[in-house]
């Protein structure tokens, strides 16, 4: 899946920063060349400083992406996937939950170079005037 959106790099508490970002990201909604389907993603690169995040949609190519707009690619493979039913604003508690039962679940979450580490994913469900519905974390593992 190749996924087109606004990249941003957050030092400390991202989720406190990426609703800006969404809101950034908003205007292009529905008008992406090439955007595939209506659900919306937040890609998720932890780094040793930081994490980077990205606001996107899946798209079918790169041509006429306008140009402050990044494209990542997510490799095909089998995700843990998690649904998240409170308001977006807790969805870091979702994740740490996700993080501390994820060692000792018998599963091991795979890395792929330049991919996101987990990814969330904003179904056509997902109200973003209540914040609520539609919201589901995805974990890539190996096997």
């Amino acid at each position: 899946m190749l996924i087109a959106g606004l990249r941003s790099h957050f030092a400390d508490e991202p989720w406190r920063s990426t609703p800006e970002l969404w809101q950034r990201f908003t205007p292009y909604l529905g008008k992406i060349p090439g955007q595939v389907g209506r659900a919306a993603y937040g890609l998720c690169f932890p780094l040793p400083n930081g994490v980077d995040y990205l606001a996107g949609v899946e798209v079918s190519g790169l041509s006429g992406l306008p140009p402050d707009l990044t494209a990542v690619n997510i490799p095909a493979g089998k995700y843990l996937v998690f649904p998240h039913r409170e308001h977006v604003s807790k969805l870091h508690v979702t994740c740490d939950k996700i993080a501390e039962w994820l060692p000792t679940s018998g599963y091991e979450a795979a890395k792929t170079l330049g991919a996101p580490d987990f990814f969330e994913r904003y179904t056509e469900e997902f109200d973003p005037r209540t914040g609520i519905g539609g919201i589901e974390v995805w974990i890539p593992i190996k096997g």
